[in-house]
């Protein structure tokens, strides 16, 4: 058996009940999300929405980096996207460690040494959270009609809490 022969399957499965072609990419609830790469977020599911309602950005940490905010002003002028949700999440694994451990921890699991390599570990989520819907609203290709809000998602309950 090959290395992804299950998910090939899987995939093959999937595609012969294949019900959503035909989507246009436009984000049809005008929703736009950035949060965790974290695989306890459903981002959809989690409010509400369906397979074409959303465009989704997922980061460790769900941090909005100059690539979410690339994806954001394409969403916004190309893809219908009128509302930005920032959603984080607790206990995640970019608020345990801080830089220096993460570089030694993964230096060892990788058998070399990672002290170059950047994980923009998070202090602070509130704070890091309050930064990137700031990044958003100010940003000058995504216009004041957007409404953008920051929230944390709770990881052991499924709610989510708008701080900003």
């Amino acid at each position: 058996m090959g290395d992804f022969d299950d998910l090939i399957k899987a995939n093959e499965d999937f595609a012969e009940h294949f019900e959503l072609g035909g989507f246009d990419g436009v984000a049809h609830a005008g929703v736009a999300i950035v949060t965790c790469m974290d695989s306890r977020i459903d981002p959809l599911r989690m409010l509400g929405l369906h397979h074409g309602d959303a465009k989704i950005f997922r980061n460790p940490g769900g941090r909005v980096n100059p690539a979410a905010l690339e994806a954001l002003v394409l969403g916004v002028h190309l893809l219908g996207v009128e509302r930005i949700l920032v959603i984080p999440h607790t206990r995640c694994a970019m608020t345990q460690f801080t830089e220096h451990e993460l570089r030694v921890k993964i230096g060892q699991s990788a058998g070399v040494d990672a002290s170059w390599q950047q994980f923009h570990v998070i202090a602070d989520q509130i704070a890091s959270l309050q930064e990137d819907v700031q990044k958003i609203r100010t940003h000058p290709l995504i216009p004041e009609r957007v409404k953008v809000g920051g929230f944390m998602y709770y990881v052991d309950t499924g709610l989510i809490d708008q701080k900003f």
